[in-house]
């Protein structure tokens, strides 16, 4: 049985696809058979997770709408060991209301996870920013639940918010562990940033809080304007080797 990882973030822009989709990558560059999932109704994924050219556009919402079977919404990298499940037409819409409503009610993204879990080693699960609905079902499908922030001074208004949150819910759920918080975007030397780390320090368990960070890196926007994990694209930049260290630490936690 595989582990289902959810990656969750209090607000956007904070790395939190970014950090779905290379470290979905770099698990399957481990030889880990892995799926992204994108239940985010934005749909970043497709851009940035080395889909083949003209992939297909229908994902998880157009399954969820009884469209397209399952077989149809899961769609080949250019990692042999990779496969992602878009969102789908829903990332077209303006109202996302009746998508969330659906997941919100039913059993299908729950029973679906289940049967991916059974097929893979490791599932990633990208959610919409905040605390929702929908984050907090495939939450409550999960068994792992990473959490990144840009190291910025916002996270000093954020931090406390998401972490009561999260731990909150793990409250409820008793399969599923907080893996902990990943500062991402970080600049060595800048004020800001160091700030922000000390501030996360002082305030969040040593155990939740990754003592590893993303660097700030423009080959993580050239890999995904490049529809690319900068994994994959860039592995020798300093943002790769972070996120393949995580998948490396990540990957030992989900054995033990």
């Amino acid at each position: 049985m595989g582990r289902i990882l959810a990656v969750v973030s209090q607000k956007g822009g904070v790395g939190k696809t970014t950090t779905a989709v290379n470290l979905g990558a770099a698990f399957a560059r481990r030889g880990l058979k892995t799926l992204i999932v994108d239940v985010d109704p934005q749909g970043s994924v497709r851009y940035g997770a080395g889909l083949k050219k003209g992939h297909a556009t229908h994902g998880f919402a157009d399954y969820l709408k009884g469209s397209r079977p399952l077989r149809d919404v899961i769609l080949p990298t250019s990692l042999p060991w990779l496969r992602v499940m878009l969102v789908g037409s829903v990332a077209e819409d303006a109202d996302h209301s009746d998508y969330t409503q659906q997941i919100a009610e039913g059993d299908l993204l729950p029973t679906m996870l289940a049967t991916a879990a059974e097929r893979c080693d490791i599932v990633v699960v990208d959610t919409p920013p905040g605390l929702g609905a929908i984050t907090r079902r495939a939450l409550a499908s999960s068994d792992r639940v990473l959490v990144p922030l840009q190291a910025e001074p916002l996270v000093l208004q954020t931090t406390p918010q998401i972490f009561r949150g999260i731990q909150d819910i793990v409250a409820k759920h008793k399969q599923l562990t907080f893996d902990g918080i990943l500062l991402t975007m970080y600049e060595a030397g800048n004020p800001a940033c160091e700030r922000t780390v000390q501030y996360a320090r002082a305030n969040v368990p040593p155990t939740l809080l990754f003592d590893l960070m993303i660097p700030r890196s423009s080959a993580v926007s050239d890999a995904f304007a490049a529809g690319q994990p900068v994994v994959v694209r860039t592995p020798g930049d300093p943002a790769s080797q972070a996120y393949v260290n995580l998948a490396t630490r990540l990957a030992e936690r989900f054995a033990g």
